[in-house]
């Protein structure tokens, strides 16, 4: 496959020597040409963090530090709790991590890990047991959202404003406090829709006259939203060429996608950086605490950060509810689904929906990159 079209980074030149030395690329996408294996490959998070979070260089590489740190302690915190667990979360303001258990016998071995305690009365067990039986219920258009929330221990429901004495919002908050037991009901000036567009990453792909974006390369294709397209339909590039078929699909439920790759075109472990910031490689998909940083690339809106806010939220989308989304306050826009979700190096998961744009800002959340990766059986494709 020939690629014509000119961009601003030097992502043209690296392809060159790529192709020369026989690596794998997905649709022609390599790291410029300075990222090597000696380059962090979170170099442009960097200037993308002192832009959007406002930090100096040195603040943003000690976040990036404390936030790889805390994704390795909360995994052998996680460990140590046993079914004690009761959730994480990582504080920016002084860069700990803190693990809420539902049993003081596991404190101190919780704390040897280097994580803070705090004691609460349900576990992450009893509280994912609790919204799974939510998920069972029908939910009307006025209610949101609802996830597992580990900071205030229990199952949080966003209503939409001006909704929440409508009879099947009601009616839903009734069966959810039934089915559920703790429930705290917040609003919400947003319903979430799906990002895709109508004609709708990093980089575009089209099922017709829908355009997403790629999310992330694996063996054989990419990963990307499942709301792009249905199991079996024909996937063109940016160019126009024909790329491969949507190999599995689901939509609702979940949103997640995968396509084979092939007429001439392959893969590599890179997320575009549309000029804002370099290309970025992936090393990983280790999963980033709620609180880290995370940025997302998408082949409208292109390159934007945030935060991790929420984990295991059920997202209800006019479609439908889709389970165990992430929320973040990342903005996206109408052909950013699919799209990349990285923090630092490590790939977190595919662009699905959310509320809001660019210029005002919003919140999208994403599907999980690992059990996309578990569900169809797929190997990340890492630096």
């Amino acid at each position: 496959m020939r690629r014509t079209r000119r961009r601003t980074t030097s992502l043209r030149t690296a392809l060159s020597a790529l192709v020369v030395t026989g690596a794998c690329a997905t649709a022609g996408f390599v790291p410029a040409a300075t990222a090597t294996a000696q380059t962090p490959a979170s170099e442009g998070v960097l200037a993308a963090m002192q832009h959007d979070f406002g930090l100096t260089r040195a603040q943003a590489e000690t976040r990036l530090a404390t936030e790889k740190t805390a994704a390795a302690t909360e995994k052998k915190a996680r460990r140590a709790a046993g079914s004690a667990y009761a959730g994480s979360w990582f504080t920016a303001r002084d860069g700990r991590l803190t693990v809420a258990l539902a049993d003081d016998a596991k404190a101190d071995a919780v704390r040897a890990t280097g994580a803070d305690v705090e004691l609460v009365t349900r576990s992450a067990e009893q509280l994912d047991a609790a919204k799974a039986r939510i998920d069972d219920l029908k939910a009307p258009t006025g209610v949101a959202s609802w996830r597992v929330d580990w900071q205030a221990n229990s199952v949080v429901v966003d209503v939409v404003a001006g909704q929440q004495r409508d009879n099947d919002v009601k009616d839903f908050l009734a069966r959810a406090r039934r089915a559920g037991g703790a429930l705290k009901v917040e609003t919400t000036d947003h319903a979430p829709t799906t990002r895709a567009a109508g004609t709708v990453g990093g980089d575009p792909f089209y099922t017709g006259n829908v355009r997403c974006s790629i999310g992330f390369s694996v063996q054989g294709g990419f990963v990307t939203a499942g709301h792009c397209g249905g199991a079996g339909q024909g996937v063109n590039g940016w160019d126009g060429s024909y790329i491969g078929n949507i190999q599995g699909s689901s939509f609702p439920d979940n949103d997640y996608a995968w396509v084979n790759v092939g007429s001439g075109w392959w893969t590599v472990p890179v997320v575009l950086g549309w000029g804002t910031v370099s290309d970025q490689l992936v090393r990983g998909s280790n999963e980033a605490p709620v609180g880290a940083s995370i940025c997302r690339s998408g082949s409208t809106s292109h390159w934007h950060c945030g935060t991790v806010l929420a984990k295991n939220e059920t997202v209800n989308y006019s479609q439908g509810a889709v389970r165990e989304m992430t929320k973040t306050n990342v903005c996206a826009e109408p052909g950013d689904s699919g799209g990349s979700f990285i923090s630092g190096d490590q790939a977190q998961g595919v662009t699905s929906g959310g509320w809001g744009n660019c210029s005002s800002g919003g919140e999208t959340w994403y599907q999980p990159i690992n059990e996309i990766l578990n569900r169809y059986g797929l190997t990340l494709t890492t630096a």
